[in-house]
């Protein structure tokens, strides 16, 4: 069975839900483990088989995954659920693919750095800021209450997280604002982020 390695109030949130979402909780195992966390609490977890001792990590058999974006493809895609994921061959499937590694690769590391206040013309030019990032999202706003238009998708539970977690603490735009209300609505009693 596979397991995920999991710490309540981490990253691994995110994961959780999509497994209650995918209706998969008598098909993946959870593991609970502490991880170091921010305000210098907690600690590595030698029962933690990540190789930097984070969360979330899947392992199947000799498979191992990590990265949020990545264990969300792959459980969508081994479950075949069409409903949040998008399988090849499906119309929206470049779109799905995109917002998750956008998430992974750009809007994650440019919500932190905004965060810490570190800004240097190299993370712009490469990553850009805040502004940019709102701007991608409210363009896909217009075009659907989703990212990928009229459904909710495992996307939308990926890039709607930090706001999710953070709640008022995190700066957001009336669209964006929106658009985490109908999240968290087809979320429902799957989430684990606190309201």
């Amino acid at each position: 069975m596979p397991t995920l390695y999991h710490a309540p109030m981490s990253r691994s949130d995110t994961i959780v839900t999509l497994i209650r979402m995918m209706g998969l909780a008598d098909r993946i195992a959870l593991r609970e483990v502490e991880i170091p966390r921010r305000d210098g609490t907690g600690r590595r977890d030698p029962a933690n088989p990540h190789p930097e001792g984070k969360v979330p990590f899947l392992v199947d058999g000799e498979d191992r995954v990590r990265e949020r974006g990545a264990i969300i493809l792959w459980l969508t895609d081994r479950f075949g659920d069409e409903r949040l994921g998008r399988p090849i061959g499906h119309a929206q499937r470049g779109a799905y693919l995109s917002w998750l590694f956008y998430y992974q690769g750009v809007m994650e590391p440019v919500l932190i750095l905004d965060f810490a206040k570190l800004s240097h013309p190299a993370l712009q030019a490469s990553l850009g800021d805040r502004d940019r990032i709102f701007a991608q999202l409210e363009t896909a706003m217009a075009r659907g209450p989703f990212l990928l238009g009229d459904a909710f998708s495992a996307a939308d539970l990926l890039c709607c997280s930090p706001f999710l977690f953070f709640g008022d603490a995190m700066p957001t735009t009336p669209a964006i604002g929106a658009w985490v209300a109908r999240c968290r609505d087809a979320i429902g009693e799957a989430s684990v982020t606190p309201r």
